[in-house]
């Protein structure tokens, strides 16, 4: 069994502009042997490296959403979706509180996101529904739990990992908006080979560091449709002849998805101009 020791990352790294993250593998001088105190000396190398959450070393993400109260954030979902395709992270869409939504709902977000490539389980930490599909997904990897507050992630890990024992807490009946329960990423082993990183909720997510033309890569549903596309590098905006606007007006993508790809589209080309 392994021993737990608590670490402080040294200076140097300061001074390298690099800061250990959780899910980091390290090597570290052990400094006190009763009270196992150390110092991480060296980060080893990563095989990924997530700005939001911090992360690093991750095989996928699993991304939680309520189906309602409150209604999904598709915008802060696409935005998220957006930043793991840009980093090549998998992603599975978990909608919990599936108690208190129907069939409706249901076929609605199912139909946007498994168009878009993505798995979508639907979930009840309170109904323990879906959690066994969890488990055989997490098995054997090292995924990294993410979703904004409210939205039952720390009921979930609590389900998932009795032992984890995270505070939840009720949404806020003013802001309707859940309050922020998990305030630090943590890492859980749950056996054989199988680690699951909670992260603090996230209400917003800004994204950076690309140009606006790439932002179509991002969005898988696109690809297929693009041979219908006039012009050679079409950004599907304002071209009349656009194979992915008019998969778009037939049904055949998600309209919310492509409306997200829109305002960010438009927020990366005014942040270049300024």
């Amino acid at each position: 069994m392994g021993v737990l020791v608590q670490c402080r990352a040294k200076g140097v790294f300061r001074n390298r502009n690099l800061k250990p993250l959780v899910g980091d593998n390290v090597e570290f001088d052990l400094l006190d042997e009763k009270d196992m105190e150390g110092n991480v000396t060296e980060i080893l190398p990563r095989k990924n490296a997530l700005v939001r959450p911090a992360a690093a070393n991750v095989d996928q993400a699993l991304v939680v959403f309520a189906l309602t109260h409150p209604d999904p954030n598709l915008n802060l979902l696409d935005r998220f979706l957006v930043m793991m395709e840009a980093q090549q992270v998998p992603v599975i869409i978990c909608f919990n509180k599936a108690d208190l939504a129907g069939e409706k709902e249901e076929e609605r977000y199912r139909f946007i996101y498994e168009t878009a490539g993505y798995e979508v389980l639907f979930l009840s930490a309170l109904e323990n529904r879906g959690l066994d599909q969890v488990r055989e997904r997490l098995a054997g990897k090292t995924t990294v739990f993410a979703g904004p507050s409210g939205v039952g992630k720390s009921s979930l890990t609590n389900r998932l990992f009795p032992e984890a024992a995270m505070e939840t807490g009720d949404i806020s009946q003013k802001i309707k908006r859940g309050r922020h329960t998990t305030r630090h990423s943590e890492l859980f082993s749950l056996g054989n080979g199988t680690y699951l990183m909670d992260t603090p909720g996230f209400s917003s997510m800004y994204i950076e560091d690309m140009e606006a033309d790439e932002l179509k890569n991002y969005f898988p549903e696109f690809s297929p449709w693009e041979d219908g596309c006039r012009f050679l590098g079409c950004v599907h905006m304002g071209e009349k002849v656009c194979g992915v606007k008019e998969a778009v007006a037939e049904g055949k993508i998600g309209k919310s998805r492509y409306e997200n790809y829109r305002l960010m589209y438009q927020e990366l080309k005014d942040k270049r101009r300024y």
